[in-house]
C-alpha cells in the first residue's frame, strides 16, 4: 500500500515531477503519492522502525469473486475474538522460530512483535501486524496459526505454546499469499515521512 523507496541523484527536478512525471512511466499498478529531499542519514530500509502487513480474509461459504486473488478465503465459520485473544499473547520482544520457514535466512529469530489484532468487518477478518521486522513467511505462518483457532481445530492457549516450543514442526500451515499486504514502514519524525494509514482521508502530496 505505501512502500517507501530512496535513491540518490544530481537531476534537479521539481518535487511534483518526481511524482507526477515518474507516474506516467509506471505500471498502471504502481503510483508515486510523495517525494522529499533526504538528509544523507535516511535509508528507506535501514532507517525504519517498524513495519506493518494487513492479511484480509474472505470468510464466507462461497470463495472470491473478482477479488479472486487479492484476498484470502476461509469458508468456516472463524472466531475472530478468540484470534484475537490468541494474539495477544505472543506480543513483545521473543524468539519466533516457531513461526519461521525452513527457508528463512535471517541470523536470529528474535523480534519485537508490537501489534497483532484480529478484527471482523462483516464477512470479512483483518489480521494486522507490526514489528520491528519478519522473518520469512512469519506474517502468513501467524496467520496460518490464528485460523486453525479461529476454526475451533486449535484452542486459544496454543499460540503461547507455539511461542515456548521454538519449534516450526508444531505450528500450523502457511496461509495462501492471497491476502496479504504490506502496509508501510514507519520512521522517526524527524524524517517527516507520512503515515499513509492516518493520512488515508487526505491522500499524499508531492
Amino acid at each position: 500500500m505505501a512502500q517507501v523507496v530512496h535513491f540518490e541523484t544530481e537531476v534537479s527536478r521539481p518535487l511534483r515531477a518526481w511524482s507526477f512525471g515518474v507516474n506516467s512511466h509506471l505500471d498502471r499498478r504502481v503510483a508515486v503519492h510523495w517525494a522529499q529531499h533526504m538528509p544523507d542519514s535516511f535509508h528507506a530500509r535501514f532507517s525504519a522502525l517498524d513495519r506493518s502487513y494487513r492479511y484480509t480474509l474472505l470468510n464466507r461459504a462461497t470463495r472470491p469473486g473478482y477479488q479472486a486473488g487479492i484476498l484470502g478465503w476461509e469458508r468456516a465459520p472463524l472466531d475472530a475474538h478468540g484470534m484475537h485473544e490468541a494474539a495477544q499473547s505472543i506480543l513483545g520482544e521473543h524468539d519466533f522460530s516457531s513461526f519461521r520457514s525452513a527457508e528463512c535466512q535471517a541470523n536470529h529469530a528474535i523480534r519485537y512483535l508490537k501489534r497483532l489484532d484480529v478484527s471482523r468487518h462483516q464477512n470479512q477478518v483483518h489480521i494486522e501486524v507490526t514489528a520491528n521486522g519478519f522473518l520469512h513467511n512469519m506474517v502468513r505462518i501467524l496467520t496460518g496459526c490464528l485460523l486453525a483457532i479461529g476454526r475451533g481445530d486449535k484452542p486459544v492457549s496454543w499460540m503461547a505454546e507455539l511461542l515456548r516450543a521454538q519449534d516450526r514442526r508444531l505450528a500450523g500451515a502457511t496461509a495462501p499469499p492471497n491476502g496479504l499486504c504490506f502496509v508501510q514502514p514507519s520512521y522517526p519524525a524527524e524524517f517527516e515521512v507520512p503515515d499513509f494509514e492516518a493520512s488515508k482521508a487526505n491522500p499524499w502530496h508531492p
